[in-house]
């Protein structure tokens, strides 16, 4: 509640007792007192980082979190990880025959469905789907085309889901299914968004693709001259585009995007190339038809994943990279730092509970957005 501190009128009389006057001087200065403190504004809470034990040593890369209880966590050497605590325990497993492959994205529908996505060049890029939590898995689809390299992948719901990859032959490739994976659909070249030679997708965190509601889809692209955005309104039938004005060289660019709704979104770059002074943050509030720079981030190494926190009082975007993790409350225009550790993705499922992945088996959970 505010406190009315504008003085009354005629709250001293020109005429009173000296006595009364000093009475009157100190009831004075003890209400201008009071309402210097009211009306300041709370502190806001401070945001929470927890090391949990993620019992393993592998690189992990994706987080797809469905709960402040249920989590899920892919990486490196076939390695998928769960929670059903909130991280208090992880339960780290590996998909049998995958040792060799890198899960770059992972999808969760509760605590038992889940999707993971391998990368890599022809038959290494793969899907995997476990009704189970992870007891059994079944292999839905292996990449026969030795030019395609598949990098995330995005659902609009239990049944309908997208994959894209890098651009083959002019076209960049997409992979769809209305069946919730029982068969994967390659989009022909000729419904593709054309792409320039070298153009891909950083397959570094999960978060190069982002679906809406309404069958909304953005993609993010780059290759050594320019990012792009790419987007559907339409489960992925018919595309447009847009150039970001994102830093882009070789081994930069577009690595992320996030949208908070269906107008109000944000493109985050990096790569292993990052410079200090590039330009990192875009953001857009017409659902990525036009895109503006914003703040640049606390860590030089740009962000490799970000999200918007779902359920946050005012929208917030969480980045993180091998430089650190950071948040932002005004669309990106300033950031505040979390850490400075190694972290590769991030994900969210209430202000409450997200999880920030990385190197060496690094989960760190955040809250108190």
């Amino acid at each position: 509640m505010e406190a009315d501190c504008a003085p009354a009128q005629g709250y001293l009389p020109t005429r009173l007792h000296p006595g009364l006057i000093v009475r009157h001087l100190v009831l004075a200065s003890a209400l201008l007192s009071a309402c210097s403190v009211v009306s300041q504004p709370p502190s806001p809470a401070p945001i929470s980082h927890v090391a949990q034990q993620s019992n393993t040593t592998a690189l992990l890369i994706a987080v797809s979190a469905v709960s402040d209880s249920v989590a899920w966590v892919s990486g490196t050497g076939g390695t998928v990880l769960r929670t059903l605590d909130g991280g208090a325990t992880w339960h780290a497993g590996k998909v049998p025959g995958a040792d060799s492959l890198q899960f770059r994205d992972v999808h969760a529908l509760d605590a038992n469905h889940a999707w993971v996505l391998s990368i890599g060049p022809g038959a290494d890029s793969r899907i995997y789907y476990t009704a189970d939590g992870g007891t059994n898995w079944t292999l839905q689809y292996t990449n026969q085309d030795p030019d395609a390299f598949y990098d995330c992948l995005g659902f609009w719901d239990a049944s309908r889901a997208i994959v894209v990859g890098d651009a083959v032959k002019g076209h960049t490739g997409i992979l769809t299914t209305d069946d919730g994976g029982l068969h994967w659909n390659e989009t022909p070249s000729a419904t593709t968004p054309t792409a320039p030679p070298g153009e891909g997708s950083f397959a570094a965190s999960g978060t190069c693709l982002v679906t809406g509601a309404g069958g909304r889809a953005w993609i993010v692209a780059a290759d050594s001259i320019r990012s792009r955005v790419l987007f559907s309104s339409d489960y992925g039938r018919a595309w447009g585009f847009e150039i970001l004005p994102l830093t882009s060289r070789a081994g930069t660019g577009a690595q992320s995007v996030a949208f908070n709704d269906a107008k109000h979104g944000m493109a985050l770059g990096g790569g292993t190339t990052a410079k200090a002074g590039d330009e990192n943050v875009a953001v857009t509030n017409d659902g990525g038809f036009t895109w503006a720079l914003r703040g640049r981030l606390p860590f030089t190494s740009g962000a490799w994943g970000g999200v918007y926190v779902p359920g946050a009082k005012k929208p917030t975007v969480v980045a993180v990279g091998p430089g650190g993790a950071a948040w932002s409350r005004d669309d990106g225009a300033t950031w505040v730092a979390i850490d400075t550790l190694n972290y590769w993705s991030v994900g969210f499922a209430s202000p409450g509970a997200g999880w920030a992945v990385g190197t060496r088996g690094k989960i760190t959970k955040l809250g108190g957005f």
